[in-house]
C-alpha cells in the first residue's frame, strides 16, 4: 500500500519551496479522497516501523542477537530503512 499510495501522493505533490504546503493542502481539500490516500501512507510508514520494532523486540527476547552476522545485516537494514525514510520525508 505504501508503493500504491505515494504513487498517487506524487501525482499532485510539488516539491518546490513555494508550492510545497499548497500542494498538500490541494491534496487533502481538492483529490477526491486525497485526505484519506494521504492518512493510509502515514499511518502505513509507522506501522510498519512499528513491526520492525517488534521483529527486534522478538529477537532480543529469543536471543537472536547471539548470531552476530545474521543481527548485524539486520542492523544494516534497520539504518538503511531509516535513512530511506528520512531523505523520502524529510529532506524533501
Amino acid at each position: 500500500t505504501q508503493i500504491l499510495t505515494g504513487l498517487f501522493l506524487a501525482m499532485h505533490y510539488t516539491s518546490d519551496i513555494a508550492t510545497a504546503f499548497s500542494s498538500v493542502a490541494h491534496i487533502c481539500r481538492d483529490v477526491n479522497y486525497g485526505w484519506l490516500i494521504r492518512n493510509i501512507h502515514a499511518n502505513g510508514a509507522s506501522f510498519f516501523f512499528i513491526c520492525i520494532y517488534f521483529h527486534i523486540g522478538r529477537g532480543l527476547y529469543y536471543g537472536s542477537y547471539l548470531y552476530k552476522e545474521t543481527w548485524n545485516i539486520g542492523v544494516v537494514l534497520l539504518l538503511l530503512v531509516m535513512m530511506t525514510a528520512f531523505v523520502g520525508y524529510v529532506l524533501p
